[in-house]
């Protein structure tokens, strides 16, 4: 009989800034834009082993983290709608250098003529032409990050297609990673094609152990039409968690935390886990046992020190079901999350 090697989950951490998932009335809570905030929240999750750290916009923030972490991914939420693929090349390659070899870009794709107008094109795409424009940025990115020898020799690199027409030379050598760590986040049927052709990392968020599997299973399955196999593609739910002594003790807190949120409040936010360490240990195993997902990006409730309790109580319960690492094997955020490096396309 064949012996199916132990699954391991991956950990993410998401900064709580000013979105609706953040408990700004609790006295423990902070700035959520002084510096301090971040590299707390960025060493807790790098202190839990975690894979990587999200941000939203905010490349400098991140560039800054990476004198402050030594192991942990750092990944940046950024518009392929409104930005221009050169000059975010330039950038990601920059943080992948700086940080050596744990950048990651998270793709968005924005639609509300409102964000529009913040930039120079002012108007807003259709779902279908987002996605379209979004998979031939990151193609235009990756062939920038390849016009860079292994050898380190720069060479001319011209594209021109539906939305972007770009000849010249690259001045950024290709990053250590060879192309920094591509996440996307979104679950309808644009979104899943998108990952399912283009992302190493697919954020989403499922309310339940069927709805994770069948999403699992959705998205891995559509891999082998674009020559992938399952392993290439990691899928990661959202979710919080509420730590008690007791399972009572839980249920009050997470009740507070409602409380506290009152309008901000988002039934379709994260998936929220409320338990002892022990119970929350065990769902979240359980989860990635029954390829719900592969692992998680913890959204905290308080910023900067809602990770401490999952770190301090949850991690260790993980690591004795050998449900997760005990240390960093590699230096990269590719080696983190199990994934090879790309090919050199020269």
């Amino acid at each position: 009989m064949t012996v199916r090697p132990r699954r391991r989950m991956h950990l993410a951490a998401y900064f709580p800034g000013v979105d609706n998932t953040t408990v700004r009335a609790d006295p423990r809570s902070r700035s959520r834009i002084e510096f301090s905030s971040f590299e707390h929240l960025a060493r807790t999750a790098e202190r839990g082993l975690f894979d990587f750290f999200f941000l939203a916009e905010s490349l400098t923030v991140l560039s800054a983290l990476a004198g402050v972490t030594e192991r942990l991914g750092l990944a940046a939420t950024v518009d392929a709608t409104f930005n221009e693929p050169y000059e975010l090349a330039r950038r990601l390659a920059t943080l992948d250098h700086l940080s050596g070899g744990r950048a990651a870009w998270n793709v968005v794709t924005s639609s509300d003529a409102s964000t529009g107008a913040n930039f120079r094109r002012g108007v807003f795409l259709n779902r279908a032409d987002r996605y379209v424009r979004a998979a031939e940025f990151v193609a235009v990115a990756r062939k920038l990050w390849d016009s860079w020898t292994p050898e380190g020799v720069s060479r001319p690199v011209a594209h021109r297609g539906r939305h972007f027409d770009i000849a010249g030379e690259f001045t950024v050598p290709r990053p250590p990673q060879g192309h920094p760590v591509v996440i996307q986040a979104g679950d309808s049927d644009e979104g899943r094609e998108f990952a399912a052709a283009t992302a190493d990392v697919v954020f989403t968020r499922q309310s339940s152990l069927e709805s994770g599997r069948a999403f699992y299973a959705d998205v891995k399955r559509r891999l082998a039409k674009y020559g992938r196999t399952p392993d290439d593609l990691k899928i990661m739910s959202g979710v919080s968690v509420v730590l008690g002594d007791t399972a009572a003790d839980a249920r009050e807190k997470a009740a507070e935390i409602r409380r506290q949120q009152n309008s901000l409040y988002d039934p379709d936010g994260p998936r929220s886990f409320v338990g002892t360490p022990e119970a929350v240990a065990g769902e979240l195993d359980d989860l990635v046992r029954r390829e719900a997902c592969d692992g998680f990006v913890l959204v905290p409730h308080l910023t900067p020190t809602g990770l401490d309790g999952f770190v301090d109580r949850v991690v260790p319960l993980l690591q004795e079901r050998g449900a997760f690492r005990t240390e960093y094997r590699g230096a990269t955020l590719r080696s983190h999350l199990g994934l090879s490096e790309p090919v050199w396309k020269g």
